[in-house]
């Protein structure tokens, strides 16, 4: 998942110039001082902030979401979402609603709540097309996480969500940063050679910025190592890397089934050719609830 940049490609030469430009600024903001996403809304951090603390409970965070309406809103609907309301009696109130959606959830709907801010920016209106196909394949992994966790009891399915939709965090950043600097962006190959070598370091920064969990920040960090790796134990960057599989193959079965023999975390978590369908299926209609209930 690196986003989609523009086709036309400058010359060579300003490209190489830019992509050696913008590594050096990257290599300095993630060795410096925490960083974040530019513009990222407040009233996120501080959502964020109260589901890091310990000392909140249900009504403390409540109440900090409860200062922005849309998010509010979310939480709200994702509580009724048919996954987490099955027995059908519905909350109106917002401290239920947080009680029953749980803290990864909640962390999930305010990621994608900022990130809904983020693409209406008025200063990213250049690069609101790649920033919307880099955030629904974030969801899509996030959905195929959630169904892979929850499949093959591998984690709590809500962590694995969280990191699959947190899978792209650095990526996202490297495009609002990119905008700047023209001749890069403009040269797909180039473009896309910073994204493979720096996102994963700057999505580490960002999410021990953000106090996420150790295990989610390892995993998004390392994700893409997975596929390779001769380690027996499962890890949640294996989830990860198998629901970038999964969901980069979702309409292409020939092409996927011939894949997982291939690939070390597939065959760790057990997906393989003869369940793989059943499975894609799954992701698919978990990405629609997963859009549905957190206005995705």
């Amino acid at each position: 998942m690196t986003g989609t940049a523009p086709s036309a490609a400058p010359a060579g030469n300003a490209a190489s110039a830019q992509a050696m430009q913008f590594i050096q600024a990257l290599a300095t903001e993630v060795s410096g001082a925490p960083i974040n996403l530019p513009s990222y809304p407040e009233a996120a951090l501080r959502v964020q902030r109260a589901l890091a603390d310990p000392r909140s409970d249900a009504a403390k965070i409540a109440k900090v979401i409860g200062t922005e309406a849309v998010l509010a809103a979310r939480v709200v609907n994702m509580a009724n979402s048919a996954a987490r309301n099955m027995a059908g009696k519905p909350v109106a109130d917002l401290r239920t609603a947080v009680g029953r959606v749980g803290l990864d959830a909640l962390r999930s709907v305010t990621f994608s709540f900022a990130v809904g801010q983020l693409r209406n920016a008025a200063n990213f209106k250049s690069i609101e097309k790649p920033m919307t196909a880099l955030w629904q394949e974030s969801v899509r992994i996030g959905a195929a996480a959630n169904v892979l966790a929850r499949k093959f009891q591998l984690a709590p399915p809500d962590t694995a969500m969280l990191a699959g939709l947190m899978s792209g965090v650095g990526k996202l950043y490297i495009l609002t940063r990119a905008q700047k600097y023209p001749a890069l962006f403009g040269d797909p190959a180039s473009y896309a050679d910073v994204v493979r070598e720096w996102h994963p370091q700057v999505a580490r920064s960002i999410l021990e910025n953000w106090t996420m969990a150790e295990e989610v920040v390892n995993a998004v960090a390392s994700f893409e190592d997975a596929h390779a790796e001769l380690r027996e134990s499962v890890e949640l960057a294996d989830v990860l890397a198998v629901a970038v599989l999964l969901t980069s193959l979702l309409d292409a079965p020939d092409a996927l089934q011939a894949q997982l023999p291939q690939d070390r975390a597939a065959l760790r978590i057990g997906v393989m050719a003869h369940n793989c369908q059943e499975i894609v299926e799954e992701i698919k209609s978990q990405v629609d609830q997963l859009r549905r209930s957190m206005g995705a």
